[in-house]
């Protein structure tokens, strides 16, 4: 074989290894930038509401205005959300939330903008309501 058709044979598999080289990178690239974004994909969040109420909000014992007052939240504070029922009107929006915090206390959705779906109370697991909170019915009227 003379040596320019060596040169060109041997140039000819170069290409094709360069070819196969190229694609395995372009490859290996995609599947690198893929997997941080399946790696950080955050699980089910809890959810959350922030306070809308421009003088802020109580939170009380039970889900009715009847009840005690057992803090307050100021204008714009996220407040960790365990779960929902329906009760006393205020405003003409009838579901009360199930505050996370330490003390859990009971918060009008009126004035409470939520992160997404938050799930009724009988639906939550009872061990993550403690006993002392659960709702209590006020008949309205």
């Amino acid at each position: 074989m003379p040596t320019t058709d060596l040169l060109v044979a041997r140039g000819k598999q170069l290409a094709a290894g360069a070819g196969a080289l190229t694609a395995a990178v372009a490859l290996g690239a995609t599947l690198l930038a893929a997997a941080p974004a399946h790696a950080t994909t955050p699980g089910p969040t809890k959810p959350f509401g922030v306070v809308t109420a421009k003088s802020g909000l109580s939170q009380r014992q039970y889900p009715s205005t009847d009840s005690s007052v057992r803090g307050h939240l100021r204008h714009r504070t996220q407040v960790g959300l365990v779960c929902k029922v329906r009760t006393q009107s205020v405003g003409g929006n009838t579901v009360w939330y199930l505050t996370r915090e330490e003390r859990a206390t009971w918060v009008s959705a009126r004035y409470v903008t939520s992160s997404g779906a938050v799930r009724y109370c009988k639906d939550v697991q009872r061990t993550r309501m403690q006993p002392n909170h659960v709702a209590k019915q006020h008949p309205v009227g």
